[in-house]
């Protein structure tokens, strides 16, 4: 990744910030100028992040779910009442004989009262079935997978968190040195005005220090503004309210990686959330085969019910002189699949191809792990060598720098050569701060592709 602190990108950055942060709105709760290292910082996220927040609301439910699982092999009851009243009795037939009447004839009779009520209690409790335990271990590995979700989610916001804190601080180093420069800059210009004013240089000397001066103050202006807006950039990330004063308590120095404590040598698959999540899946679609083939066993149910009838010719159900009549059953149903189209069979072969397409995901997943850790190392030491030589170009273009002002002070040098000096020297130092935030965010690339950010 190239980030260069030149005038023009620091407009373009300064624009995107802008608008980024014109779209978004957080909350949180932090009292205002507090200080944070980058751990603080991360920790606040950890709590404030929407991402983050998700994630452990999806932990929840997955633990709701295997609660609801749970209550369908604990006992069932429930209660039942009505009452009923008949505007037309039904009406039944018996044969004509038992009223004297012709043989194989049949006479209409209405049986039974205008009002009629019962109330009853009802239970059941499953004894068996087998996709409902493969379904409750199911439901526990899918709240293993959210728990996951949620780590990864985490590490997500560990490294962004990161990224944008360290941004802060290039660029506040960057504007510091801006500073400097203007400064030096300004008596430049103010000494060669004098000189100007006096006949001793011509207007094109004064000229190039003044476009001098302005190139950088608009670099400073600039830089000021990303540095503003990164600010904004880090609160957001952190789930911060955008107008929560804050400050940084870290130091640029303090977070140079060392290449000789870094292992570049190898990385672990298994360390990094992703193959985890990955071997939960697989473990999903294994129990879906598994439920798939259970489903064709047979289910046992034991149920029992209590219950009482009554019926009226007058609307008086509930005159403790008149009897309910009492009802109770219990017993066991048992249900064994015989025949189902061949459904069974279609649904158990698609458990079992989806879990190959998981298993196939292995090797892509492992190969991909592998070449982001590769890709991770080389970036870190190209970054790591090109930062020393960035450091080592600093260098001499301030010793040049130097030399330049000693000499045109001196009578020795021209005044061009002393802007070349200074144009060289604010490209060197823009450059310098561009490999010192790349190696920066180089190293927490690795950390992430090595598996060692944990959560």
């Amino acid at each position: 990744m190239r980030i260069a602190f030149n005038k023009k990108n620091l407009a373009a950055f300064g624009m995107m910030l802008s608008t980024f942060v014109l779209s978004e709105t957080v909350t949180a709760q932090t009292p205002a100028g507090s200080g944070f290292t980058v751990q603080q910082a991360i920790e606040y996220a950890l709590k404030n992040e929407t991402n983050v927040k998700n994630a452990q609301i999806e932990t929840q439910i997955a633990q709701a779910k295997i609660n609801e699982l749970i209550g369908v092999g604990l006992p069932q009851v429930k209660g039942s009442a009505d009452i009923n009243k008949f505007i037309e009795i039904p009406t039944s037939f018996v044969p004509g004989e038992f009223f004297g009447g012709e043989p194989g004839t049949y006479a209409p009779v209405q049986f039974g009262q205008n009002y009629s009520a019962s109330a009853g209690l009802s239970a059941s409790q499953l004894l068996f079935d087998g996709s409902y335990l493969v379904g409750l271990q199911a439901s526990r590995t899918y709240a293993d997978l959210s728990r996951k979700g949620l780590q990864q989610s985490k590490i997500d916001v560990a490294v962004n968190v990161s990224k944008a804190y360290y941004f802060v601080l290039v660029a506040e180093e960057r504007f510091k040195q801006l500073e400097s420069d203007i400064q030096r800059i300004a008596k430049l210009k103010s000494d060669t005005k004098a000189l100007f004013d006096n006949g001793f240089v011509e207007k094109i000397d004064y000229d190039r220090v003044e476009l001098n001066y302005n190139l950088l103050e608009s670099a400073r202006n600039q830089t000021k503004r990303v540095v503003e807006n990164s600010y904004l950039l880090l609160k957001f990330q952190m789930g911060m309210d955008l107008k929560t004063p804050i400050t940084l308590t870290e130091k640029i120095d303090d977070v140079m990686p060392d290449i000789a404590v870094i292992n570049t040598d190898s990385v672990q698959v298994s360390s990094r959330i992703e193959y985890s999540i990955l071997e939960t899946q697989h473990r999903l679609t294994e129990l879906d085969v598994k439920k798939n083939q259970f489903s064709r066993l047979p289910s046992l149910v034991l149920f029992g019910n209590v219950s009482a009838n009554a019926s009226r010719n007058e609307f008086n159900i509930f005159n403790t002189d008149y009897k309910w009549y009492p009802t109770a059953i219990i017993g066991a149903s048992l249900s064994v699949p015989i025949f189902g189209g061949f459904q069974k069979y279609a649904q158990t072969k698609q458990a079992k191809l989806a879990q190959l397409k998981v298993e196939n995901a292995f090797y892509a997943l492992e190969q991909g792990i592998k070449l982001e850790f590769n890709n991770a190392v080389t970036g870190l030491k190209n970054n790591i060598d090109n930062l020393e030589t960035q450091k080592k170009n600093r260098e001499l273009a301030r010793e040049i720098a130097r030399v330049s002002k000693i000499k045109y002070e001196q009578g020795v040098g021209s005044n061009l050569e002393v802007v070349d000096a200074e144009t060289s020297l604010r490209e060197a130092e823009a450059n310098y701060y561009t490999a010192l935030l790349e190696t920066i965010i180089s190293k927490i690339e690795l950390d992430k592709a090595s598996g060692t950010i944990k959560y």
